[in-house]
């Protein structure tokens, strides 16, 4: 059985990073690691052959090789999965389809032969039972949650691992808590589930041997769900781990909730464990809003204030931002811009509120008869909804543009850059300048600082830099790159029109 396993590219987007891979010489962010971590569960004597359309092109000797392909996507991936599922149809090469996208909204590819949903360690042993004896149904589904501590390691040998800019781990699956906005709880439930260190660590001794040496992403929507267990076991095994590693170590990156800084002695181990970066959810400062999406674990705090506690922990924090609550009124556009502005977040992700498949906001704007689409787009700063605000779409829209044009301009942007900069604190574990870094460094003094419109603030930004805080030089050069896709991006969503109320 020759198998071919296909991810759609993705548009370019807040996390694509599409704009700053060619200063470090990367086609893709991260790799699928969905589609990996299945074909370490197919028959060991089917032919596996992987195609990611952000790496490299499908072409028709590869459709002309295959007896079957096997698809995973995010929502944001829709339009290049239609195409792969048309030119499969086209070649009458049998599909099956799993992943978020298809599991949230099976009902959307009926012309798919065969859907495998939900988590594949439940519903693929019985589907590749029935495939290979020839009466495979069209969709297979589970309410049950798998034991991720019986997933294999992630077939790594399948990728390109050249062209990628981080590798991607997974530790655990659901959340505590239970935002109303999330489909973290809908597609894995509200008890985490972990792997168990050694799974961890094995995971990434396979990544070292095949000689990764860079960043590792751990996908997990809440790394510590289960705290008491991260603390215990895993951060422990992965500060040995780190100890045992010849320079350069693997940095990594998570996601977490904002409640990490009330616990030095857990982000001291995240930091040993070799954690510098980590994105949070903040959503709004306002607190009807916290209140009116369910987000407890943010509600009567000093926001701005744990940001920093977890910057001078060695842990650059990434947030998450939302306008259009119900309880949004005109003054939240300038308060997000302050909160931002105030913290220090670089990467700051802003959107409008959007209700997504499976959620409890979708099913509350479906009774109010406020859901314009049942989907969303799955990108998160494209200036679009699908719920009819109680503002009004236009004033929303302008908000939303006024946001953008604010935190993302050269000035705002850079000066936010510094602000982070006074307050961090360089851990123990942090790479080293590379040959990459060297090259991104000499490009980007062409692009930014000859040829850009931010080149007095990007100028001024590095000397600053080499004057107050040298040894975080390289840190700033990154987020010099980093903030040019992202104002590319933001400036491309400002131009989608408001959709009418």
């Amino acid at each position: 059985m020759n198998v071919l396993l296909l991810y759609p590219r993705f548009p370019s987007t807040f996390w694509s990073m599409q704009h700053a891979l060619r200063f470090v010489r990367k086609r893709s962010a991260m790799p699928p690691l969905g589609l990996i971590t299945v074909a370490a569960m197919l028959p060991a004597d089917w032919t596996l052959r992987l195609i990611d359309l952000n790496i490299r092109k499908l072409t028709e000797a590869d459709l002309a090789w295959a007896d079957v392909a096997m698809i995973s996507a995010m929502s944001v991936q829709k339009p290049s999965a239609r195409e792969l599922i048309a030119r499969c149809r086209a070649r009458q090469v049998p599909i099956i389809a799993g992943g978020p996208m298809f599991s949230a909204e099976p009902e959307e590819f009926e012309d798919v032969d065969h859907l495998v949903l939900n988590e594949a360690e439940v519903t693929l042993p019985e589907f590749l039972e029935d495939f290979t004896r020839g009466r495979a149904r069209h969709l297979y589904t589970s309410p049950s949650f798998a034991d991720i501590q019986k997933t294999p390691v992630p077939r790594w040998d399948l990728l390109e691992l050249k062209h990628y800019f981080t590798m991607e781990i997974q530790y655990s699956r659901g959340c505590p808590y239970n935002c109303d906005f999330c489909q973290v709880t809908s597609l894995f439930g509200r008890r985490p589930r972990t792997k168990t260190a050694g799974q961890v660590v094995a995971e990434l001794d396979s990544l070292r041997r095949l000689g990764w040496r860079s960043g590792v992403f751990f996908v997990d929507d809440n790394l510590v769900g289960n705290r008491k267990l991260v603390g215990t076991e895993l951060l422990p095994a992965l500060a040995a781990w780190q100890s045992r590693q010849k320079p350069p170590h693997n940095t990594f990156n998570t996601q977490a909730t904002i409640n990490i800084a009330d616990d030095p002695k857990l982000l001291k181990l995240l930091s040993e464990a070799g954690f510098d970066m980590v994105f949070v959810g903040i959503e709004t400062p306002d607190n009807q809003g916290l209140i009116e999406c369910g987000k407890v674990q943010n509600r009567r705090r000093d926001m701005v204030a744990d940001v920093k506690t977890i910057q001078r922990a060695g842990i650059q924090v990434q947030g998450g931002f939302i306008v259009g609550f119900d309880s949004d009124d005109e003054t939240i556009f300038n308060r997000q811009v302050e909160f931002i502005q105030s913290s220090g977040i670089a990467t700051a992700m802003v959107g409008m509120l959007q209700a997504l498949p499976g959620t409890r906001l979708s099913d509350r704007m479906k009774r109010a008869g406020r859901l314009v689409e049942p989907s969303s787009s799955g990108n998160n700063v494209d200036g679009t909804t699908n719920i009819l605000p109680l503002m009004g779409m236009t004033q929303l829209h302008e908000g939303y543009r006024r946001v953008l044009e604010s935190i993302y301009s050269p000035r705002s942007y850079y000066r936010r850059v510094r602000t982070f900069l006074r307050e961090y604190r360089l851990p123990k574990l942090h790479g080293g300048i590379s040959f990459n870094g060297f090259y991104a460094f000499c490009r980007a003094a062409l692009v930014l600082g000859v040829l850009g419109r931010e080149r007095v603030d990007y100028w001024y930004t590095l000397a600053w830099t080499l004057l107050r805080r040298p040894r975080l030089f390289s840190h700033a050069v990154t987020l010099a790159i980093s903030g040019h896709h992202l104002r590319r991006v933001c400036e491309s969503s400002l131009q989608t029109p408001p959709a009418a109320s």
